[in-house]
């Protein structure tokens, strides 16, 4: 697997950098339907014998546009980087989404971006691509600019199933619902939240349950309140988990957290970066009355992660 070049910022691309071609989008999750566009992006980059580049935006647009409504994050950045590398694109590039970009015009976002810095032989985005000054721009438009530029333009439809649209909106449903079967079915594979291991209440350890509280980043896609059957990765290592999101009613929480019991595992994981995958739902947050029947459903709940996970 090829190397990504990872740019932020088109000041960052490299001079020199000759034709190549792009797809456009916010990216979030690297879904089946992203990942069509990065690989015809790709596939089209190799029939012509250039180079292929994901572009992107952070913050995503929405939180700038309307302050206080961005979306739950499916995937960090970097993790971004990683599954466009994995689909076999050259380059990654981050564009800053400032005011400046919000208000820019479309054949100015055309001809600053994808002409002057990327030098686009060919664009490839969704059929409901839209770009410029207050989405002014949509596919017509950008094969009009594309005639006046020099570039072509392929739109895919979105990805279906039943019925059903592939889109991070969809997939953010299914993880608020705590539907993760449904949600990788969508990705294409089981979704995944990156943090920070840190210290906790500790409450798990006395309990004979120590536990792994994973700090996540703000705006993070986090399923709804509940017990999952899931995997801790950590370097190279993939583990198998028993997972609790929410805020531990039965001790009078206030606060949600990621916490992962590690299964035949006693080590310590504190300040290290470690992902956690949710594969299956086993239940909802519940309030114990007492210690007695809580230890009595964790054990039932690390036994049915054995099960599903056949570990």
């Amino acid at each position: 697997m090829a190397i990504v070049e990872r740019w932020r910022g088109l000041e960052a691309v490299p001079s020199g950098w000759g034709r190549s071609v792009v797809t456009i989008g916010v990216f979030d999750g690297v879904h089946r339907g992203h990942r069509q566009l990065i690989e015809r992006a790709v596939a089209r980059g190799r029939e012509r014998g250039l180079r292929s580049v994901v572009v992107t935006f952070d913050p995503h647009p929405a939180e700038l546009v309307r302050p206080g409504s961005h979306p739950a994050a499916l995937t960090t950045l970097e993790r971004r980087a990683d599954l466009v590398e994995e689909a076999g694109a050259d380059a990654f590039c981050v564009i800053p989404f400032t005011n400046e970009l919000a208000h820019m015009k479309p054949a100015e976002f055309a001809h600053e971006v994808l002409v002057d810095t990327l030098h686009a032989a060919v664009v490839v985005v969704g059929t409901n691509f839209t770009f410029g000054y207050k989405a002014a721009g949509d596919i017509r438009t950008l094969r009009e600019l594309g005639v006046r530029f020099g570039f072509q333009v392929e739109a895919l439809d979105l990805i279906t199933d039943d019925g059903v649209t592939f889109s991070s909106t969809y997939i953010r449903s299914c993880i608020d619902a705590g539907d993760m079967e449904a949600a990788a079915a969508a990705l294409g594979r089981l979704h995944r939240v990156d943090g920070v291991v840190v210290h906790g209440d500790k409450r798990g350890r006395e309990l004979g349950f120590p536990t792994a509280n994973v700090a996540c980043a703000v705006h993070t896609a986090l399923p709804a309140d509940g017990v999952y059957a899931g995997w801790f990765l950590l370097g190279e290592r993939r583990l198998p988990a028993a997972i609790s999101v929410g805020s531990n009613p039965t001790f009078s929480g206030k606060v949600r957290t990621v916490e992962a019991y590690v299964l035949d595992v006693n080590e310590d994981f504190y300040g290290h970066e470690v992902g956690i995958e949710f594969a299956h739902r086993l239940r909802g947050q519940e309030r114990f009355d007492g210690i007695d029947p809580l230890i009595e459903q964790m054990n039932a709940d690390v036994e049915r992660t054995r099960e599903l996970l056949g570990a």
